[in-house]
């Protein structure tokens, strides 16, 4: 075959079969994960959960994705670092909303799992003692590991990282906060985004089976 001709059919080549590596993070799976996609009114983000190593953690999460009880609620908070205001975390789910939630799932820390609050980890938020987080997380940006268990401090349940869409979390990080009290003083986003639409990406669904008591109260 002519030079010329090997060359332009390497090139089509390469064209009609992209490797693996070109696709982006969040299109393909994550070995030992399941991955989440967080449709929302800024942009999705994808997250992989580490079913290995936070089993209670992820299953808890898996089981609001797989019910629905995400789609239709909000990141509504973004805490930002005083120091560096780029970094800090954004955080989202079902609020206070009862109707949404589940039992309170069993506490994971860092210290049980090996998953630190590294930038871009996902992980469970709730308002007292170990074991009473249900259906609220948050996102890293940039490293926290003030949240990491350190000795009799449990620390909080990091379950997963992004995989794709961090660009969409820092942007709604930077979004104006006002309101809040106490440790939330300040930070509620003054106009919260809104999940659409929460869907696993891996396996099957494994709906909780109980009531959708939001539904029922919509209709």
């Amino acid at each position: 075959m002519p030079f010329r001709l090997l060359i332009a059919f390497l090139a089509l080549s390469l064209i009609g079969n992209p490797t693996s590596a070109s696709a982006p993070a969040g299109n393909r799976p994550v070995p030992g994960f399941v991955r989440v996609e967080l449709t929302t009114s800024k942009g999705v983000i994808v997250v992989a959960l580490d079913t290995r190593h936070a089993t209670k953690t992820s299953a808890n999460f898996l089981a609001y994705v797989d019910d629905g009880r995400f789609d239709g609620t909000s990141l509504y908070r973004a805490a930002r670092s005083r120091k560096a205001p780029k970094f800090g975390y954004v955080q989202g789910g079902i609020r206070t909303d009862v109707r949404r939630a589940l039992p309170p799932v069993a506490h994971e820390s860092t210290s049980m799992t090996g998953i630190r609050h590294l930038d871009a980890a996902i992980s469970m938020a709730r308002g007292g003692a170990p074991g009473s987080a249900m259906g609220n997380f948050f996102i890293t940006v940039g490293a926290t590991p003030f949240m990491d268990a350190n000795g009799d401090y449990p620390g909080y349940a990091a379950f997963g990282h992004v995989v794709a869409g961090m660009d969409v979390v820092k942007r709604i990080l930077a979004l104006p906060t006002s309101g809040g009290t106490g440790a939330m003083k300040g930070q509620m986003i003054d106009d919260p985004v809104t999940i659409i639409r929460a869907r696993r990406l891996d396996g099957k669904p494994k709906p909780s089976g109980r009531a959708k008591a939001w539904l029922i109260w919509e209709k």
